[in-house]
């Protein structure tokens, strides 16, 4: 069944933080326990931002300067509760806000069933 609702993406430089944390590691922890369901962040290989700075991931690197990308799927009370907890902590942080249809395909199937599925063409 599908439903719809928002796609939440902030954008974080990876060394940022917030009260100690890394910022996109607090912003997860901070959508858990507001009830959000599921986050993820991912980190960029390259990029630029709003002041055109090229920046890029090297190999060695001890610390990078990219972006991390914050994101979630959520209905829209859930993403304004997050907006909100941003924007009290005072936090500057670029957004990105796109309606979504979402849900699971063959969510009535067991686990077992799905693994071995998957192995047959």
């Amino acid at each position: 069944m599908a439903m719809t609702g928002e796609y939440l993406r902030l954008y974080v430089d990876e060394r940022r933080r917030h009260h100690g944390v890394l910022l996109w590691e607090w912003l997860l922890e901070q959508a858990n326990a507001i009830g959000i369901r599921g986050g993820s962040a991912f980190r960029a290989i390259g990029g630029f931002g709003r002041h055109h700075v090229l920046h890029e991931s090297q190999f060695f690197e001890l610390a990078g300067s990219t972006a991390v990308e914050v994101e979630f799927i959520v209905d829209a009370k859930e993403a304004e509760a997050m907006m909100s907890l941003v924007r009290n902590a005072g936090i500057c942080v670029f957004y990105v806000r796109v309606p979504v249809e979402f849900g699971v395909i063959n969510a009535d199937e067991s686990a077992g069933n799905a693994s071995e599925e998957s192995g047959k063409h």
